[in-house]
């Protein structure tokens, strides 16, 4: 089945409704199976993706057995033109991974030196079936899926990314919940051998990095953990071996290299929003009408691009996905929750 994400809708904070209703368990719970109803029946557009630049992997048995037997249900851009899958180079290239330093090629560079094989992560917290478990059996009862997402960073540059992975969802269902359970935190790896920026001095990163969704917006269908881009395993330097992502807010709460999903019941505080709460909030939702303390969020840089390219395009709200995802947010103050 294959997915076509609708057009934007031209959503207003004078459009919502009352705060108190994303609250209520049982409308979430219903709003939940008619949204996820409507993905699945709406359109029947095929993306399409070359990977003829993509250099073979050398991913373990078990997950390029999953790689090979992925569904394509992919989630397609609203503007086939300028939403184009940027080069497999751009992607993972261009990143922002603090573990392995501040430049965008400091992971590309560095991050050869972690150890993905093997991986386990804690699943804790208001759950009825927690523990820790290795990352084959976390994943092995869900088939991989390939969702073509937009990525858009708070610093104003945005790519269109095939992402291999699985609904974040699933993950949580077979914990078990509590009826306690309202937000879910995920922490990364800290191992400053592996990760030298962790080791830097010049640091700001109060480690482990740190981030958080509430439970409605973990379990929507939209939000996956990827385990792979491009057809192959993800690098090192986007998030191997497991990350969140989450497309219709900033690229930093797409949290790498996952070792820890806690599902809590008081909001965490995310590392950047600890870092600089004036400039980062918890949601970091894309939003075109609320600007960075130091720069506009009107507009963004597709890449790639170039000096006599510079590719810039309007920011959407959600990123595209309000038509999905404006809901979560009825009757919030979308510039009070940035």
């Amino acid at each position: 089945m294959l997915i076509k994400i609708a057009k934007p809708s031209a959503l207003r904070e004078s459009d919502v409704t009352p705060e108190s209703a994303y609250l209520s368990r049982r409308r979430f719970m219903v709003g939940m199976a008619g949204l996820g109803a409507g993905l699945a029946l709406s359109g029947s557009l095929k993306a399409s993706a070359d990977y003829s630049d993509v250099p073979a992997g050398d991913a373990p048995p078990w997950l390029q057995e999953k790689i090979s037997a992925s569904h394509r249900r992919a989630v397609v851009p609203h503007d086939p033109e300028k939403d184009r899958i940027a080069p497999f180079g751009d992607a993972s290239g261009y990143n922002n991974f603090y573990e392995f330093g501040t430049g965008k090629s400091d992971p590309a560079r560095r991050a050869g030196s972690l150890d993905t094989e093997p991986w386990s992560l804690v699943v804790d917290g208001e759950v009825n079936k927690g523990g820790r478990i290795a990352l084959e059996d976390l994943v092995s009862p869900s088939r991989f899926e390939e969702r073509i997402y937009r990525l858009r960073c708070v610093e104003a540059w945005s790519m269109v990314i095939p992402w291999l992975g699985i609904p974040l969802a699933e993950v949580i269902k077979r914990a078990e919940p509590t009826s306690k359970a309202r937000y879910v935190r995920f922490e990364t790896l800290v191992d400053p051998e592996q990760m030298p920026g962790q080791r830097s001095a010049f640091s700001l990163i109060p480690w482990p990095y740190v981030e958080g969704l509430r439970l409605d917006e973990a379990m929507h269908p939209l939000t996956i953990l990827a385990l792979g881009m491009y057809g192959r395993e993800l690098p090192n330097q986007n998030g191997a071996p497991l990350r969140l992502v989450v497309p219709w807010k900033y690229g930093f709460k797409s949290i790498k290299s996952i070792v820890r999903i806690s599902l809590v019941e008081q909001q965490p505080v995310n590392s950047w929003q600890r870092i600089a709460p004036d400039e980062y909030g918890f949601y970091a939702n894309v939003n075109p009408q609320v600007d960075h303390p130091r720069w506009s969020q009107a507009t963004e840089r597709r890449l790639p691009n170039s000096l006599f390219r510079p590719n810039t395009i309007d920011t959407l709200m959600f990123n595209g996905y309000a038509d999905e995802v404006a809901e979560l947010y009825a009757g919030m103050d979308l510039r009070k929750h940035y």
